[in-house]
């Protein structure tokens, strides 16, 4: 589990921005951290959407037992009753089921990203049922370590953001505008940060 290249820069430069951060940068240690599996990342990505980071949690710990290594055999594998005895909704045991035979066949081709700008890579991923946008933003955060994702449809960067900011919530789309700018070309960093500033365990997918 690497530091992405851009984590100290990052840090240096919302510092500078946004003092606020700069208090949040200084209280929390650690960084981004990928495990590079895809397969991993977007499974774990499923599972937490639209439900809160203890329940997604719970879920994911029954999947690893169930399938004893999270990896597109041993999902595919899976029956629809033992993925639903984890806690998995009917919708996302098939979305589970069409990515893990998306991998097994070779027909989502996560290479193909590497030359690909964020929209785009948000596009391509999105094409595969079960990934909307906030799931491909947590697999381009989580998975890809890009340093400038800003996941707006998130409720822990929302939160984040309220608590922090003394904004309403959730903060507008011209203020979630207004941030963006501020701390792009870093959004990444900035999410994380906000993240712990609510979470105690680190957050990863």
């Amino acid at each position: 589990m690497t530091k992405p290249k851009y984590w100290d820069q990052g840090k240096k430069y919302l510092s500078k921005k946004d003092k606020i951060l700069g208090k949040l940068i200084k209280k929390y240690k650690g960084n981004l951290k990928t495990r590079r599996d895809p397969f991993f990342s977007l499974c774990k990505s499923i599972v937490g959407q639209q439900i809160s980071v203890q329940a997604a949690s719970s879920v994911w710990k029954k999947l690893e037992t169930k399938a004893k290594k999270i990896h597109p055999k041993n999902i595919y594998k899976l029956t629809p009753k033992q993925l639903a005895s984890c806690g998995l909704s009917r919708q996302k045991i098939s979305y589970l089921k069409i990515l893990a035979k998306k991998f097994l066949n070779k027909e989502l081709d996560i290479k193909k990203l590497k030359k690909m700008n964020d929209q785009d890579a948000i596009k391509y991923l999105v094409q595969v049922k079960g990934i909307g946008v906030w799931t491909a933003e947590m697999f381009l955060f989580f998975n890809q370590m890009r340093p400038d994702i800003f996941p707006v449809q998130d409720i822990g960067l929302l939160r984040g953001i309220s608590n922090n900011y003394k904004t309403k919530y959730p903060p507008s789309p011209s203020q979630l505008k207004k941030f963006k700018e501020r701390w792009s070309p870093y959004c990444t960093v900035a999410t994380w940060y906000l993240w712990r500033s609510i979470d105690p365990e680190p957050v990863s997918y």
